[in-house]
Order: C-alpha cells, then structure tokens, then sequence
C-alpha cells in the first residue's frame, strides 16, 4: 500500500498528484485470468463526496428503473497505418475524416517495441508512403492550436478499405501486447455506412456484455444510442479535444427528454456521449435531433443541460475530460472520487476500472420510495 500512503490530495491544478505506472492496465480483463468476461473490472461509483467500491457486473443493480444509458455506437477503426517518409518508416494514426475527404492524421515514430513515440508535425507537403500504393500528403495543421494533427489528402485505395486491409488498432506503450481489432469493440458498436469510427475505442462501455446489458433491461433501465465518432486522444499535448463528427437520432432524442420530464435519470456512457447529447441540447435544455460536427468543450463554468450522472473510465491529470467530470458532478466530488481510486489501486486507462457518477440524492424522497403511498 505504498501508493496509497503516498497519495497526495487531488488539487484543480490536476499538477498535485500523479498515476503510477503499475496502475495502468496492460491486457483486457478477460485475459488477466481463466473464466473472466469484460464485466470483471472494478466500479468506482460516488454519489456527491459519498464513494463505494464494486464490481462492473453490478451495474444493473446500482441503477434504478427508469434510468436511460446513453451510448456511443461509433465502431473503432484499425487506425494505425505503417507508412514512410523516404526511407524512414513512420505510423499514421487516421483520426477524423473530413467533409471534403481529407482525413486529419498524426504522424508518429515507431518505438521498436511494438507502440510509437511523439514525432514533430509537418511541414506542409511531407509526402507518406502507404501500404497498397496509396499515397497521403500533409497539407495544413487540423487547427490553431499545434502541429500534431494535419489534414492530409489521400490518393489511391479509400481509406477505410486501406485501413481494413492493412491498418490495426492504436496501441500506446502502457500496453502488453498488439490486440485484435475485436478487443476494441464494444458491444454497442455498429458499422457506419461510409466506414467511418473512431480513431480509438469509446472505451467507457468497454465492459457491458450483452448478459449485462439483458440484466439491466429486465430491471428497468432504458438504453438511448448516439453516435460520435472519436479521434486520436489529445491527454499528452494537454490539448481540449478537437471537433469530432457526431448524430444524436430523433428517437435517442425523444426518449432522453421523456426521461427528464419524468422522474429517470439521464446517464452518460462515456464522455463522448456527454459531448453528444449535450451539444445536441438547446439552452432550454431540450434535446433535439441533430448531426454534424461538435467543438463544445463542457466545463464547470459552461456546465451541464442534460446529463445527470456519467460512467467513464479514470482519466489522466492532464486531461480535459476532467473538466467535463467537474461540470457534473463538481470538483470536491471528483476529488474524492479519485484520491479513493489512487488509494484503492484501481487500473487505468481503455482496459481499466471504470466510474460511476451518479447524483446525490435526497435522502427524504429516497424514503418515500420505498415506504410512501
């Protein structure tokens, strides 16, 4: 317990503590033992400053009837490519597609052990060559905010016939071993139409089986699909995230403002679906139909419209998420939260433990629903 003796306070500065190595987790929990499935990752789940410990496969019975999961339907991409620059070799992490077919990518270097390090972007007109005689060109940053990420054209092959051909899943150093793309999926995962997906798993729903997902059902609970399409994590430049491609349905749409207006509670499954239903919400905090593309970026000071509680994995110091995990459940909840699962030991990262942020509740309203007429 030298980790957690040594835990220092979580403080908004996010530069007052930091995630040991040994807690990132390094292989999918089905393979850290015989008869496990995906549901065996630990449940860090709060309630204000109020934290309790469990496992994911009690999900369904922390929720209540009535309660609406949203979920992310965006499939994951093998999206790392081997390419070259001359004669040295790089890997091409394809993000996001744009609407006039370029796609932003980042070059990266390969680290010899299977994963890649940071490379320097650029310069405009580096010229990569890919697998199949397709050929990509740099043309300019994706925005003003850095150099990592450039929206590159692509002649040759289309690039998700590429990227199924000869492309795999990203995988950054923490991990053990390369994984197939299958392990990326989660069990809310649907092909898109244009082979588009996101650049990296949404990994908060990693764990529901489709066993779970019957039992959650069979209590009560409602599941809403949206769609958006992540890309490359933006943690190590510090950077917010980039806009990213996004479909919240008419029916996801009208099913979450039933919720509202009745006595459920709306529920993230990740944050990409926070940034979905949010940016599909008006300030009336009515969610409508929508699709295109999204740059919000929810803050404690913007806030939340819609979301009530939100199940994500644990994130980085460094991560603009935390921001968003401020805005709905506040800062000294989130503090909490996470000084318990530094001190608990638990795993990071896409095939790591996951938390629950549920809503305080009132403690008289909860009497009366067990025991009032």
């Amino acid at each position: 317990m030298t980790v957690a003796m040594g835990v220092p306070p979580f403080e908004r500065s996010r530069e007052g503590w930091r995630v040991p190595e040994e807690l990132s987790a390094r292989v999918p929990a089905e393979q850290r033992g015989p008869g496990l499935d995906r549901d065996a990752v630990r449940l860090l789940v709060s309630r204000g400053t109020e934290v309790s410990h469990h496992v994911f496969a009690e999900l369904p019975r922390l929720l209540r009837a009535g309660d609406l999961l949203v979920v992310n339907t965006s499939p994951t991409l093998a999206a790392a490519v081997d390419g070259w620059i001359g004669h040295t070799r790089v890997v091409v992490h394809f993000s996001t597609r744009g609407d006039d077919g370029r796609w932003a990518v980042e070059l990266r270097e390969p680290d010899g052990k299977g994963t890649t390090r940071a490379r320097a972007g650029g310069p405009e007109g580096t010229e990569v060559r890919l697998p199949g005689g397709a050929r990509l060109v740099l043309e300019e940053p994706q925005s003003g905010r850095g150099e990592r990420l450039w929206w590159a054209g692509v002649s040759g092959p289309e690039v998700p016939a590429l990227l199924r051909q000869h492309g795999r899943p990203i995988r950054y150093s923490y991990t053990e071993r390369d994984q197939p793309l299958a392990v990326y999926q989660t069990v809310f995962s649907l092909p898109a139409e244009d082979g588009t997906g996101s650049a990296e798993m949404p990994s908060a729903a990693r764990p529901f089986t489709a066993r779970l997902v019957a039992e959650a059902v069979s209590r009560g609970v409602q599941f809403a699909p949206i769609t958006l399409h992540t890309g490359v994590a933006s943690a190590e430049a510090h950077e917010p995230p980039y806009p990213e491609r996004y479909a919240v349905p008419e029916a996801s749409a009208r099913l979450i403002n039933a919720v509202k207006a009745g006595d459920g509670r709306v529920i993230a499954v990740g944050t990409t679906a926070v940034r979905a239903v949010e940016s599909a919400a008006g300030d009336d905090g009515v969610v409508r139909a929508r699709a295109g593309w999204t740059d919000l970026v929810v803050t404690p000071e913007r806030g939340v419209r819609v979301v009530d509680g939100l199940l994500t994995g644990l994130h980085e110091p460094e991560a603009s998420h935390l921001l968003m995990l401020e805005a709905v459940a506040g800062q000294a909840a989130v503090g909490r939260s996470y000084e318990e699962a530094l001190r608990g030991l638990y795993l990071w990262h896409e095939f790591g433990d996951v938390h629950l942020i549920l809503p305080e509740e009132d403690p008289h309203a909860a009497r009366c629903s067990r025991n009032c007429e």
